[in-house]
């Protein structure tokens, strides 16, 4: 019994240093899985983040073709109202999808922003929905339009922990494309 004794301590010492092992290597395992986790889950939102700002661009770029055919904007290829509908209610379906994922997964300001964006997206195809041939205010729907964008932009940034990115307001040089501007 005396040599038991004499190797308890160092069976002890066996037995604490694997239950040691285990415990690390779990909490180890535990932090990465989170980790991974967390990293999926962020993939996941800036795909949701980027696919509602390209449904609402395509939205966007359409308004800016009926704009050009009122006279409204200097948009290269403009587009008939009657032409541009079906195109309107078709990026409006892919919006609604894209609107859904994005209030699953984003954060609250991503999503207030987002809405603040639409609803200034929503008043460019109402003014054209009436026929308004007003340059001036037409502009200045722009503008609002592009201050909302920049807003969306910076939350999902910010969400993101990404760092500060481009305002996307590229002066160009007299006598360039206008339609490069947007």
């Amino acid at each position: 019994m005396s040599e038991f004794i004499q190797q308890l301590p160092a069976l002890l010492g066996v037995v604490i240093g694997a239950l040691g092992s285990y415990l690390v290597v779990m909490r180890g395992e535990r932090v990465r899985f989170r980790q991974e986790q967390a990293a999926r889950w962020e993939e996941r939102r800036l795909a949701a983040y980027a696919d509602y700002a390209r449904q609402l661009k395509k939205t966007i770029t359409l308004t800016y073709r009926v704009a050009s055919h009122l006279g409204n904007d200097p948009h290269p290829h403009p587009l008939a109202p009657d032409q541009a509908e079906p195109l309107l209610a078709e990026a409006a379906d892919a919006r609604d999808p894209a609107g859904e994922a994005l209030l699953l997964l984003g954060s609250r300001e991503v999503v207030d922003r987002a809405r603040t964006w639409v609803v200034a997206v929503l008043a460019l195809e109402a003014f054209l929905r009436e026929g308004t041939r007003d340059p001036e205010a037409w502009q200045e729907l722009l503008e609002r339009q592009r201050e909302a964008r920049e807003g969306y932009y910076a939350a999902v940034r910010a969400d993101l922990a990404l760092p500060p990115g481009h305002p996307a307001r590229w002066p160009l040089p007299p006598g360039a494309d206008a339609a490069a501007r947007r």
